[in-house]
């Protein structure tokens, strides 16, 4: 299962990736996200882990796989039976600069979980890019 949420931020693609990339920072502007914690220092890179608490959702330890400073970085967190990819795109666009939120389930439980939670995960997907929106428009 795919999942995808964009938004059109009037703000530069620097400023929108600068908040999107601060993971640890993500329960300050957003719901969705109760805790973050680096299980590792610096700044994100391929390999970096960090570890999510989500309202309604298991604990999840997500690991960087693909990164291009600026743009977008993906990560990916396992469980037994399921991989759930999250995927986060910055894109200059002559509207503005589009941020798209991507969510895809897979594995022989992957396809449960995603039918199960599939509202929830388009709530909070939805209110994460526009809250994103609101934060880097503010400054």
């Amino acid at each position: 299962m795919r999942l995808d949420h964009s938004v059109t931020v009037q703000a530069p693609p620097e400023r929108v990736w600068q908040v999107y990339s601060d993971v640890e920072r993500w329960p300050e502007w957003t719901p969705t996200i109760e805790s973050v914690e680096r299980l590792d220092e610096g700044r994100l890179r391929v390999g970096a882990r960090t570890r999510i608490r989500q309202p309604k959702l298991p604990v999840a330890v997500w690991e960087v796989t693909e990164l291009k400073e600026g743009e977008y970085f993906e990560w990916v967190s396992k469980a037994p039976g399921i991989r759930t990819t999250g995927g986060h795109r910055v894109a200059s666009t002559p509207d503005g600069t589009v941020a798209t939120a991507t969510i895809i389930q897979e594995g022989p439980l992957g396809w449960l979980f995603g039918k199960l939670y599939a509202g929830l995960t388009r709530r909070y997907i939805r209110t994460e890019a526009e809250r994103l929106k609101q934060i880097s428009e503010r400054a």
